[in-house]
């Protein structure tokens, strides 16, 4: 009789996924590259076998099929249809050419008999709470094609809803999809699991549409990661448990409380929010930095636990990192990479010391206005919840943390000069004792939208006087085009950079515009949401898709760049169009081809 038991694959990675991350808030870690430290020293979330060999595979297809249409992400989503052993055993006897690649017969052949297709793992579900025509839907659009449109696009929640199927939760093992319980809104096209920061806007689409159960349900299902893994990952893939996203959990959960007034919502959400809280302001996350008068304040960043090409871009790293020839520099990249991909900003300029050159990445030595401000208002969230179910120790301590950060953000990052508060570059030169010294010269004075997120949350946006200075400053900035606000005025090829426009920074900026309570600042919400609503419109009715992003620089075009073609489907997409209906409206009289004047106010 042994005397141990026998732990399953999912239990054991469940274990070291979970001491990985504890071992991280403590700042120790846990594996480092052979050569490389202390430049990277950070802790790294060991990978499944499955994911390990679906890699192997991706890189014997791309040199089979050529690089020309390949998908890498394709082939790390597929299954197995029999266990992995003996399907790295065929594997192995796959005859190679002399230069080691396989035939395209050879390997189709393989993958139809050893691997599942990845759209299996999940299959359709009707919404429980969707119907034709939601109740006072949209009251304030008032033209008929408008709200035709707004229709159509709320039918598209019935296209993008899935359940994980029945195969993934009766073996696990044999799938990176993880096993989530409840019905998801996936993005659309490649993107064929839930994502966390997408979600946000998601729901902000599904409150509109009146469809409070599957909002509630996305977040469930969210908790659930955060209860086995210890914070959200990038996606509910098994190949994402090295990275989080944008920490915006706490928005849907307020947001959901504050149209249901779910009070059982709020009881269940608030642990795992508390252990989120601690997963951003523990370990490499958190970093401290000294002001002029010598006060430190604690800021955080973005920091995947990762030092290998991504799985899902396996490849394509690999090409990228191919330009270095040091091996601590490519391991460094790869954290970069993964560590940008926790940012939801992948790629950008804002991340690089060289704007032409992607291997520059630098995403750890930056302290992001738009991440601390996502945390600022997650404690204020947990104010909130914490008093509406009567917990007044939590909404204490949370009050007094976000009074600190709110101070260290105008401390740091304001810059009272562009009226923008402005990303700071962290450098060793300013490292002592792990305190880094404040230096001027460190802020990052180029204009990115995410330069004006602060506008979205109360702390930022009720000085009236200086919301109005910041809208002057967004106004000459470069940035407000067209078809709404560009990413950044730098045309990289990078998909989060110019021309490239993101429904969640127009959301964010024109929401926090409305909210201040300044005429000036409504006026150019109004005018950046009608551009926003009508490109969307225009491209829909020329393409009969939503688009992941848009091109701001013309009316009805969408966007380009970056390293996939351009998606459609698509939740995010969705969600902050009929957001914009619900706040604005749409008048009988208000055109909405590209030819009319922009600037016509609601």
């Amino acid at each position: 009789m042994d005397r141990f038991p026998s732990l399953n694959p999912i239990t054991t990675n469940l274990f070291i996924y979970s001491l990985t991350a504890l071992l991280m808030m403590c700042n120790k870690p846990i594996f480092t590259a052979n050569g490389c430290t202390p430049k990277d020293s950070g802790p790294v979330v060991p990978t499944t076998p499955l994911v390990t060999f679906l890699e192997r595979v991706q890189e014997t297809a791309l040199r089979a099929y050529g690089p020309k249409g390949f998908d890498p992400k394709l082939y790390v989503d597929l299954s197995l249809k029999q266990n992995l052993s003996t399907t790295i055993e065929a594997f192995d006897k796959i005859k190679r050419n002399e230069n080691g690649s396989v035939s395209i017969d050879e390997l189709s052949g393989f993958v139809e008999k050893y691997l599942g297709g990845a759209e299996v793992d999940l299959v359709y579900v009707h919404p429980v709470d969707f119907v034709a025509e939601p109740e006072d839907f949209l009251p304030k659009v008032k033209r008929p094609e408008v709200r035709d449109w707004a229709l159509e696009v709320h039918r598209l929640w019935k296209n993008l809803s899935r359940k994980v199927s029945g195969r993934v939760m009766e073996q696990p093992d044999f799938h990176t999809l993880l096993p989530l319980k409840n019905p998801v809104m996936i993005p659309g096209s490649r993107f064929r699991e839930v994502y966390y920061w997408d979600s946000y806007w998601v729901i902000r689409g599904l409150l509109a549409s009146k469809m409070y159960e599957t909002a509630k349900g996305i977040v469930y299902n969210l908790i659930s990661l955060i209860d086995e893994f210890g914070y959200v990952l990038n996606g509910a893939r098994a190949y994402y448990t090295n990275r989080s996203q944008p920490p915006l959990l706490s928005s849907m959960v307020i947001d959901i409380y504050n149209e249901t007034g779910d009070r059982d919502l709020v009881v269940i959400s608030l642990p795992a929010l508390l252990k989120e809280h601690k997963f951003w302001n523990s370990g490499k996350h958190k970093v401290i930095i000294q002001d002029g008068e010598g006060l430190n304040h604690s800021l955080s960043r973005y920091y995947a636990m990762w030092n290998q090409p991504r799985p899902e871009s396996s490849t394509t790293d690999m090409e990228t990192a191919s330009k270095l020839s040091n091996k601590c520099a490519k391991t460094q990249l790869y954290r970069e990479l993964a560590s940008a991909a926790e940012s939801g900003w992948d790629f950008s300029t804002r991340w690089m010391r060289n704007e032409s050159d992607l291997t520059t990445l630098a995403t750890t030595s930056v302290i992001p206005v738009d991440l601390n401000v996502f945390i600022l208002k997650m404690e204020l969230d947990i104010t909130s919840l914490a008093n509406a179910i009567g917990d007044s120790d939590t909404a204490d301590k949370f009050l007094e943390a976000s009074k600190a950060r709110k101070t260290a953000i105008n401390t740091i990052l304001w810059n009272a000069e562009t009226a923008q508060w402005l990303d700071y570059w962290l450098s060793e030169s300013n490292l002592s004792e792990d305190v880094y010294k404040w230096d001027d010269s460190s802020q990052n004075k180029k204009s990115f939208a995410s330069n004006f997120i602060p506008l979205w949350i109360n702390s930022f946006n009720s000085d009236v006087k200086k919301v109005d200075e910041v809208v002057k400053s967004l106004e000459n900035s470069g940035l407000v085009c067209q078809a709404g606000i560009a990413t950044s005025l730098t045309n990289s090829g990078q998909q989060w950079d110019f021309p490239n426009g993101w429904a969640p920074l127009q959301h964010m900026i024109v929401e926090g515009l409305v909210r201040s309570g300044s005429e000036q600042a409504r006026c150019l919400a109004e005018d950046i949401a009608v551009k926003w609503i009508r490109t969307n419109y225009v491209a829909y009715k020329k393409t009969g898709a939503m688009h992941e992003k848009y091109d701001v620089q013309k009316c009805g075009a969408y966007g380009g760049g970056g390293e996939y073609i351009p998606q459609t489907g698509f939740g995010w997409s969705n969600g902050v169009v009929l957001a914009f209906l619900e706040e604005f409206g749409w008048e009988k009289e208000l055109k909405l081809d590209c030819e009319v004047s922009i600037n016509v106010l609601l």
